[in-house]
């Protein structure tokens, strides 16, 4: 046998071959990974809604390349949650720390969606195992408002104007316990709905509320803060923890929505509220508290966070209050000042407080299912 001519045979037969491949190659379109589609979801309330678009134009705003056909795409989803389908018990009662997030994150472990959108105040402050917080945009002012009944407008400018005896809407156990404090001639009264709801339960003629206390973060997103009346600010009262921020929740090993989230992240308003979350984490141990927060990250030759913290007792007459002041210079070390002010707080009278609001909620809670047992007998 011709070793030589054998082998030759053999590489032109692989050229041969080799040819044949490019030219079917070259015949075939280019193929390339389509862009990524990411389904955003929230609660279906109108503010919800508005919120989940603000997150929608702040991520498509990072491709101003609209032509671009290798951009990600974005969607959006809505859906009801446990605490929009139950209107009618008070949120204090409802007992649960996820009242507005199960349903959604149900759906984003089981990969219907790709990220949340919450008001972050809402999002409990342990997420369930597979799910993070990936990005905190920018906050809106984080206060609570007074709004009055229309047609008080001019008569009644906050609440040392209302008469002894009025009855204010609020549905938090946290701006009632501290209301009471300064305000014991008023009457505090559960109010439940959406916004445009609470607003009509308000300015009903023969409704009983002379004014409502709201997010004012809430009502500046949905066009209404032209009737808000004043705000209620600190010492008189200390908002929720990360009021005021909208949160993205991920899951945690998606890493392409990871890198999004990041690059629409507000680094100020991500520490203050990580700080918050982490102030709320110590005090729960494993219970929703009504606690008030105040925090601000000035920069200087430093960056110095500073956050205050109040757990008030439900008829006002018991608060324990602290603030601190430090530099940090990361997040994890604003966590750490959030959480030590907690321990502060818990060391100064708090926990004997938090027991008792805890005490006071599961015997309403028993009491409610014991009256509607009678009803269904």
């Amino acid at each position: 046998m011709d070793l030589a001519k054998t082998s030759l045979d053999r590489s032109r037969r692989l050229n041969i071959a080799s040819a044949l491949i490019d030219l079917i190659l070259d015949d075939m379109p280019e193929t390339t990974t389509a862009p990524r589609t990411f389904v955003l979801a929230s609660r279906a309330s109108q503010l919800a809604q508005i919120q989940t678009n603000m997150v929608l134009d702040s991520l498509k705003a990072l491709y101003p390349d609209t032509t671009s056909e290798s951009n990600p795409k974005f969607t959006t989803s809505f859906m009801t949650t446990t605490g929009d389908k139950n209107q009618s018990q008070a949120l204090y009662l409802l007992g649960g720390k996820a009242l507005w997030t199960k349903e959604l994150e149900v759906a984003l472990l089981e990969r219907e969606v790709d990220m949340l959108v919450h008001s972050l105040k809402d999002v409990p402050t342990v997420l369930p195992e597979g799910c993070m917080i990936g990005g905190i945009l920018e906050r809106e002012d984080p206060v609570d408002s007074l709004v009055v009944k229309r047609g008080y407008e001019e008569k009644w400018k906050s609440l040392d104007d209302l008469p002894e005896g009025s009855v204010v809407g609020t549905s938090s156990v946290r701006r009632v316990a501290q209301l009471k404090r300064k305000y014991p001639g008023l009457k505090f009264q559960d109010v439940r709905g959406n916004l445009n709801t609470r607003m009509a339960k308000l300015d009903a003629p023969d409704g009983p509320y002379a004014a409502i206390i709201l997010a004012k973060a809430g009502m500046v997103r949905q066009g209404m803060g032209d009737r808000l009346t004043c705000d209620l600010a600190p010492p008189t009262l200390f908002h929720a923890v990360s009021q005021g921020a909208l949160g993205v929740e991920i899951r945690n090993d998606d890493k392409e929505a990871l890198e999004l989230c990041r690059r629409i992240t507000h680094q100020d308003t991500a520490w203050t509220c990580s700080a918050e979350r982490a102030c709320l984490r110590v005090l729960e141990g494993g219970c929703s508290v009504p606690v008030g927060v105040s925090s601000s990250l000035k920069h200087d030759k430093e960056l110095v966070l500073e956050i205050s913290g109040c757990v008030t007792s439900l008829d006002g007459s018991t608060h324990v209050e602290h603030t601190l002041k430090e530099p940090v210079t990361s997040v994890e070390e604003a966590e750490d000042v959030g959480g030590r002010l907690a321990r502060i707080l818990i060391e100064t009278g708090a926990r004997e407080i938090l027991d008792s609001i805890n005490k006071d909620r599961e015997r309403r809670i028993k009491e409610a299912e014991d009256k509607n047992e009678k009803v269904d007998q």
